[in-house]
């Protein structure tokens, strides 16, 4: 019994870092999970972590509070980059909504209860499904698990090796690069659709354009879509990995690596 309130702190830590780090995960803070189901998901990971790492006794003092809000905060983090890269999916789905002429509609994404494209919300849920596929939570689990290894449990942040707000901005720069790269094909040949429809309205003054236009490139987008699928996989898939090591570096940076 002593030893259990002994380490009962050490516990609460572990546990404030994984709950922290699932309020913001992706596939694991979405709202269509139920609040008991994250809760007993992160007492269980923390409690099977907290049987299988080193640790050791902490102290109940002023410090405490500190450590606690260290642990929230390196979780957000870590977890806020991960969702960060992963909305480079709905990125490409607005890009290429605004070039089919879906921008002007847009459903409501039930897992986070905001606005998505509807080609964003089409691709987020395949992406979701090839990191399912993929392992991919396996590997989120095991980064938080490994992050100890990294940013230990009795020691505060070291900002001496690095910026994190500037790393974090050029992951973010990185993730719009990553989009763009998804859509360039698809977006650059509706803008193709988009200069022989313009050729066609000038040579043809009697056709009504506007109406002939927007199905035309609606039916090549989907086309497009469907012949591509594969490469956007490929694509997500190298989007996964960008995910993972940013994730790591991050780790490095909070750790003073």
């Amino acid at each position: 019994m002593e030893l259990f309130v002994s380490y009962f702190p050490v516990f609460l830590l572990i546990f404030a870092r994984v709950a922290s780090f699932f309020v913001t995960l992706p596939l694991f803070s979405y709202r269509t999970i139920p609040n008991t189901y994250k809760i007993g998901l992160s007492f269980f990971v923390s409690w099977l972590m907290f049987l299988g790492m080193k640790k050791g006794p902490v102290a109940l003092d002023e410090a405490y509070i500190l450590l606690v809000l260290k642990e929230v905060l390196v979780g957000l983090c870590i977890g806020l980059l991960a969702y960060i890269v992963m909305a480079a999916i709905q990125i490409v789905g607005g890009l290429i909504d605004f070039q089919m002429g879906f921008a002007i509609a847009n459903v409501i994404d039930p897992q986070t209860g905001a606005q998505s494209p509807l080609a964003g919300q089409y691709l987020y849920t395949f992406a979701l499904l090839l990191l399912l596929v993929l392992n991919g939570h396996h590997i989120l689990l095991d980064g938080i698990f490994y992050s100890y290894q990294l940013i230990p449990l009795n020691h505060a942040f070291s900002f001496a090796h690095g910026n994190i707000v500037q790393y974090v901005a050029k992951t973010f720069s990185e993730m719009f690069v990553i989009a763009f790269q998804m859509s360039a094909p698809i977006v650059g040949c509706l803008f193709l659709v988009d200069i022989a429809l313009g050729i066609v309205a000038r040579t043809v003054p009697q056709l009504n354009i506007f109406v002939v236009g927007l199905p035309v490139k609606i039916v090549v987008a989907l086309l497009l879509l469907i012949l591509m699928m594969a490469t956007l996989f490929v694509a997500a898939q190298h989007l996964f990995e960008t995910m993972f090591i940013s994730m790591r570096d991050l780790m490095n940076l909070l750790g003073g690596r």
